[in-house]
């Protein structure tokens, strides 16, 4: 039986290309972390708006997104949508690192509409009186949001949020299959190369779960933080 060489996972080319997968992975989940939160705040607030329009709009975006498989949506932005561009336009983007690009794209989408839901659940917990203040003192919807009620409710889904980072984390595995080099993409580089696959996949996994691990005990930190704060 083989034995499990460390020295593939210390030091050398497959190392560096570990490591390089690690750092590209969580540059993805940060990255789409950032376009994410806003664009979920956005959409809880169209969910919420004292527009049917607006609120129909909030609505058919959750829908169409969360109930499409990530996958899907992953090859769609990588594939399809480009074709709907201008050949030049086409030609640009994958001359460039489409591959990066769709990913984004595909994780944003998805994780906002996951996000909003949860905003939107801490928006509707807080006290309708807090924003009958607001609108009292004379702001508008959207000033006493963002003054008044967003704060609060950004405070309570703190723990849910964080749960869906976690599940951003992992998603990040999927974007391998359009070649981006993240974490999955350079450990399969790496078994195909070496024919190591014990030494190449235990990297990955535990990496994922070193992850994994320290976003859970933030959200579990959170939550102890959030009741003490009820109390």
């Amino acid at each position: 039986m083989a034995h499990f060489d460390l020295a593939l996972l210390l030091s050398g080319n497959y190392h560096d290309w570990l490591l390089s997968g690690l750092n590209i992975s969580l540059q993805l989940s940060a990255l789409t972390l950032a376009l994410a939160l806003p664009l979920s705040v956005a959409v809880a607030l169209l969910r919420l708006a004292p527009s049917r329009a607006l609120n129909w709009l909030g609505f058919a975006y959750v829908e169409a997104i969360r109930n499409v498989p990530l996958l899907a949506h992953m090859l769609f932005w990588y594939f399809g949508a480009p074709e709907m561009l201008p050949a030049p336009w086409k030609e640009r983007l994958y001359a460039g690192n489409m591959e990066l690009l769709g990913a984004v794209a595909a994780l944003t989408l998805y994780t906002a509409a996951y996000m909003a839901e949860d905003i939107r659940s801490g928006i509707r917990a807080i006290p309708v009186q807090q924003f009958e203040a607001g609108r009292a003192l004379g702001f508008g919807f959207l000033a006493t949001m963002r003054l008044v009620v967003l704060p609060q409710a950004l405070r309570t889904t703190a723990p849910p949020l964080i749960s869906q980072t976690l599940n951003l984390w992992k998603n990040t595995s999927i974007a391998t299959v359009i070649g981006v080099a993240e974490l999955m993409y350079q450990a399969q580089r790496v078994e195909t190369s070496s024919f190591r696959s014990v030494e190449a996949f235990a990297f990955a996994t535990a990496a994922y779960l070193a992850v994994s691990l320290g976003i859970s005990a933030l959200a579990a930190w959170s939550q102890r933080r959030h009741a003490r704060g009820g109390a």
